[in-house]
């Protein structure tokens, strides 16, 4: 590997600061027992909160595996030792909570009057219609 030189060093440094000022940080985490939520206090000085249900590797967890979570770094993610889960915060400000497989199957369980509605027009038709197959 090529050593880098001092402009590139101080490139990088620069890009880690803007970095630091425009994306997403974590000042502060807790364990809301009484939600049910994990709390992120972001160094901008807003909080949010997300259901313990949703997040990928801490829906089966007890509260005080829960309440036993770590800041990484500088506010980039949350870790949990006993469960052996990472999340981070860009991520969840952005609505991910787990892998891509995890997130399908979150978003197979939504529930909405349009598609309960949708479910009752296919089985009043026999079911789901079949996929029409090229030959």
């Amino acid at each position: 590997m090529a050593d880098l030189t001092d402009t590139e060093l101080d490139a990088a440094a620069a890009r880690g600061r803007s970095a630091r000022l425009a994306e997403p940080r974590a000042a502060r985490a807790w364990y809301d027992r009484g939600r049910g939520h994990i709390a992120v206090e972001l160094t901008n000085g807003s909080t949010f909160s997300f259901p313990v249900t949703l997040a990928q590797g801490l829906e089966n967890a007890t509260p005080d595996q829960l309440a036993a979570m770590e800041i990484l770094g500088a506010g980039y993610g949350l870790h949990w030792e006993a469960l052996d889960v990472d999340l981070s915060i860009p991520g969840l400000c952005a609505g991910l909570f787990g892998t891509k497989a995890h997130m399908a199957r979150h978003a197979g369980r939504a529930t909405s009057p349009a598609k309960a509605a949708a479910a009752r027009a296919n089985g009043a038709k026999g079911g789901r219609p079949r996929l029409a197959v090229a030959v």
